[in-house]
């Protein structure tokens, strides 16, 4: 962790490859060290389709000046962009659909999912649930990261920056270890493996609703930083959060990673936070509040098991991440939903969901009270995952379905078959 902690904040009104660049070099700059050995470059590409999801990742060509930059450097002998995306979803079609292979054929840079490449099972030192983990081969030989977050709300834990993108450091396969009332402890965990050497966040467009269909407002900024605890005490302030507030950020505190206090940070550049701050303050991030949203569908957030706090990680995570997608592919699916219920976690009290339907999502579910209720139908999982659930709540609901799109499912399929016969070839040689 650096003594002297940096933020910096430079105006980018559009994504011009000159001004981005210009900034990269400039962050270089006050970094003070150059790029050694392997370097790899970490964006946010958790998912991305052409029709409705195209705000949700980095921006491509952010990444790419970046990546031009980097091999400026005489002492890079590697250069690769790496990631792991959406659960259940082919790391490798988002990449298709954001444009990430188009822009690395453009750079000359290799984009590799995570997935389909080799790995190595660490220890942790630090970690509360995470006691080892899967670390993937190219966050573990790296000489020097790179992590390029998209700034933007988070359905469950208030923002998504340096640390939240830790997740997609993960395989896949450990994906959903904890990933309920232990999010934020597990966001923590994994800071562990990627601890970056700089930050470069693309806020030129923020993302807000489900953060993997987001919304798009325009912000206009490109934020560097030499600490993730740094930039992630700044991004909260931006987006309207004290720095305490946000879960994660208080808990990589107190785990020893750095300071929270505002004070701490030293911010640089030619816009300052609280203007920021009064551009985001009028945002209304929909689905970090379900009682807010214009639907006939309740919603009855239970405490999990594991920490007697709201399972905010857990089920009904899925089930924002259901609806958020439905919607987002539909504009007014939810709206016109028909009437019913939803029950995550253990709730104490009585459940009303009219003359409709009453869905108890997860093994842990229970209602401590009475059910009014048509039919009440549970769902199995623990947690369950958002695409589980899209095959669920669009029929109980009434719904369109993504899982009948012509397009999208044969694209699923085709690229789950390609990452097979990829994992196949990394293994073989």
């Amino acid at each position: 962790m650096p003594e002297d902690r940096w933020v910096l904040l430079r105006r980018v009104d559009s994504y011009d490859p000159a001004k981005m660049g210009e900034v990269v070099r400039e962050g270089f700059e006050l970094l003070g060290r150059a790029p050694q050995g392997r370097v790899l470059i970490k964006p946010n590409v958790v998912f991305a389709n052409r029709n409705y999801s195209q705000h949700a990742f980095t921006c491509p060509e952010l990444v790419g000046v970046t990546a031009d930059r980097v091999r400026e450097f005489p002492g890079v002998a590697d250069l690769v962009i790496g990631e792991s995306g959406a659960f259940a979803i082919p790391t490798r079609l988002s990449f298709k659909e954001s444009g990430f292979y188009e822009m690395g054929q453009r750079h000359g840079v290799p984009v590799v999912d995570f997935n389909e490449d080799r790995y190595r099972k660490v220890d942790l030192r630090k970690g509360k649930y995470h006691k080892t983990l899967l670390c993937p081969r190219l966050i573990h030989e790296a000489d020097f990261k790179i992590w390029m977050p998209k700034l933007k709300f988070h359905i469950c834990c208030e923002i998504t920056n340096a640390l939240k993108l830790n997740i997609g450091s993960l395989l896949h396969k450990e994906r959903m270890l904890f990933h309920d009332d232990r999010l934020n402890d597990k966001i923590v965990d994994v800071l562990e493996i990627g601890y970056p050497d700089l930050v470069i966040t693309d806020a030129v467009t923020i993302g807000h609703g489900f953060e993997s269909c987001a919304k798009p407002f325009h912000l206009g900024l490109i934020m560097i930083s030499n600490d993730p605890i740094a930039s992630d005490v700044v991004a909260a302030q931006i987006l309207g959060y004290r720095p305490e507030r946000v879960h994660h950020l208080r808990i990589a505190s107190e785990r020893g990673y750095g300071s929270i206090d505002p004070a701490s940070v030293k911010v640089l550049g030619d816009v300052g936070i609280e203007e920021l701050a009064q551009k985001t303050s009028g945002i209304v991030s929909e689905f970090q509040d379900m009682q807010k949203l214009d639907t006939r569908i309740r919603f009855y957030e239970g405490i999990g098991p594991n920490t007697g706090q709201i399972c905010y990680g857990g089920c009904m995570a899925a089930v924002k991440g259901c609806l958020g997608t439905i919607d987002a592919r539909r504009p007014g699916s939810l709206k016109n939903a028909k009437p019913g219920a939803i029950v995550t976690g253990i709730y104490e009290g009585d459940v009303d969901a009219g003359d409709g339907p009453c869905l108890l999502i997860g093994d842990c579910t229970e209602v401590r009270g009475s059910i009014r209720a048509k039919t009440v139908k549970r769902v199995k999982g623990c947690p369950i995952g958002a695409v589980k659930l899209t095959g669920v709540l669009p029929s109980v609901f009434g719904m369109p379905s993504p899982l009948f799109d012509l397009r999208d499912v044969p694209l699923v399929v085709a690229n789950t078959i390609e990452k097979v016969i990829q994992k196949v070839k990394h293994r073989a040689f």
